[in-house]
């Protein structure tokens, strides 16, 4: 019984210690820059196969209408007040979502229906500032990677992409290189959760209501009741 034993210890030895896998594994780095990577390797938007698509604009969203899109509270909870603070959002003009709409039934829904929404957020205000200075309110889709994401030297991003039904996010957490890191880390870790919270857009239409807000999954506080 004892011989066994040891055989069946060696051949165990033996599968961890496999002598073809000679290479040693890398260290794990640090959670903060393990998805960070620069400007110009990280990856952009991606298209269907419908070549027309982009052409489609989007327009940079007005602060109002970003905490309206992430059903955050409102402004006057001040510790919301700075939520999206370093964020820069770009949503679909009302001529790409009419366009999108259109294209779906003209092929008779081979069209992609899928809208995209892109947000950004940097690592403090002051780049945010510097960003929006040079990016332009309006911008086809088809620019956003060669622009928007490769247009930022000296960037460093980290990029989540979640699909909420007929919309697609974008999210890039923006930093300058060689920083350890990321500031701003509540502000993006309450961005993506609110984009995970969004319930799926089933018509994409919906955001023509921008920048009034009239059906966007979002609806205010109930007023409260009082005694007379």
């Amino acid at each position: 019984m004892g011989e066994k034993e040891e055989k069946k210890k060696k051949k165990k030895k033996q599968k961890h210690e496999h002598p073809n896998d000679q290479t040693t594994k890398p260290a794990a780095p640090q959670s903060s820059d393990f998805s960070f990577k620069p400007s110009n390797e990280v990856k952009g938007l991606r298209f269907g196969g419908q070549f027309i698509v982009k052409s489609f604009t989007i327009r940079r969203a007005r602060p109002l209408e970003l905490l309206k899109l992430l059903e955050c509270p409102p402004l006057f909870n001040k510790s919301n007040a700075t939520a999206t603070a370093t964020t820069t959002a770009f949503l679909p003009t009302n001529f790409t979502i009419l366009a999108h709409h259109a294209w779906h039934t003209l092929t008779l829904g081979l069209g992609t229906k899928k809208s995209k929404v892109v947000l950004f957020v940097f690592e403090s205000e002051a780049m945010k500032s510097a960003a929006d200075k040079i990016w332009a309110p309006e911008i086809p889709l088809g620019e956003v990677n060669k622009k928007l994401i490769r247009g930022l030297k000296g960037c460093e991003m980290a990029r989540f992409k979640l699909r909420k039904g007929c919309i697609t996010f974008y999210v890039y957490a923006v930093r300058r290189v060689g920083t350890v890191g990321f500031s701003c880390a509540d502000e993006l870790r309450s961005v993506l959760q609110s984009v995970v919270a969004l319930k799926d857009f089933l018509d994409h239409t919906a955001m023509l209501a921008l920048p009034n807000q009239r059906s966007l999954n979002y609806s205010p506080p109930a007023p409260v009741a009082m005694a007379h």
